[in-house]
């Protein structure tokens, strides 16, 4: 079997302040790749890791380009695809045009950066971009997906963006100025998340999709005994470590539950078909 797996973890960003910076993104990019190697046989040349500086917009989604190119080659065999991305979200204003009230779901990458109200769209990944990049995946190639990020700020206040007593912060930044922030909240906005686009996608094969929550919540960044990690990762790794979990729907089931055992708001999403959520993680169906 031919792997490959992308890990992705952003705390610091180049044009955001140390405030905005989160803690456990490397940590969780580190510890998908070692439980790759060591549960799921992935050899240490078949993983990429991208972290802080190194994740820009450019090299994340020209890592997964390359893996996708290399899956519609006859004869190349690759079998298996990870992507796993932990960073902040955010939201930006459509750019398809297709409505005028709608809200793109985005990414945000190590380059972020301001253009005007709005972030710059080539400085993040939008939702759309990777949908269409998804569509590509050819049938026989398992695609698995991992996003430990949100992209509601809907009921945050200020207050929500520092760290609170227990170490908790949602990963999660807002559009830089209120007349962005306008514009991603105004009434009636269409927020689509990628889990619908998976969902409505006519392509030949569709990724397995873990997401950290629903589109209405946050994602928490947390303190663990001392080290940061996002919630839902610690969480999913704790259910994937034995590497026995009988299915998919059975590791979300783990997970939420112990999100809910340690007051975390947020619930972890699965976007699979039914012979997707029935089969164990990692395994082709």
């Amino acid at each position: 079997m031919s792997q490959f797996a992308l890990c992705v973890g952003i705390n610091r960003f180049e044009n955001l302040p140390m405030a905005s910076w989160l803690n456990g993104c490397v940590n969780d990019a580190a510890d998908v790749s070692a439980l790759l190697g060591t549960v799921f046989g992935f050899a240490d040349s078949s993983i990429t890791v991208l972290t802080d500086q190194a994740a820009t917009k450019d090299a994340v989604f020209g890592a997964m380009t390359e893996a996708l190119d290399r899956a519609n080659v006859p004869g190349e065999h690759l079998d298996h695809i990870v992507f796993t991305m932990s960073s902040h979200g955010t939201q930006v204003p459509d750019l398809s045009g297709d409505e005028a009230d709608q809200v793109d779901e985005a990414f945000a990458t190590y380059d972020l950066r301001q253009n005007g109200a709005v972030w710059d769209a080539s400085s993040l990944i939008l939702d759309d971009e990777l949908h269409d990049l998804f569509t590509r995946l050819p049938k026989g190639v398992l695609l698995d997906v991992i996003l430990d990020t949100c992209h509601s700020g809907s009921g945050l206040r200020a207050m929500d963006l520092v760290p609170t007593v227990d170490d908790r912060r949602p990963r999660f930044i807002p559009p830089p100025t209120p007349l962005g922030r306008d514009g991603a909240e105004a009434e009636g906005a269409d927020t689509r998340t990628l889990r619908d686009l998976v969902r409505s996608s006519k392509a030949a094969a569709k990724p397995v999709l873990f997401a950290a929550c629903r589109a209405d919540q946050t994602a928490a960044d947390a303190n663990f005994d001392g080290r940061y990690n996002g919630a839902f990762t610690h969480f999913l790794l704790d259910a994937l470590q034995s590497g026995i979990a009988p299915s998919r729907a059975a590791v979300i089931k783990q997970v939420n539950a112990k999100l809910r055992a340690r007051k975390f708001a947020q619930r972890a999403q699965l976007e699979a078909s039914a012979p997707g959520k029935s089969t164990a993680w990692g395994t082709a169906f």
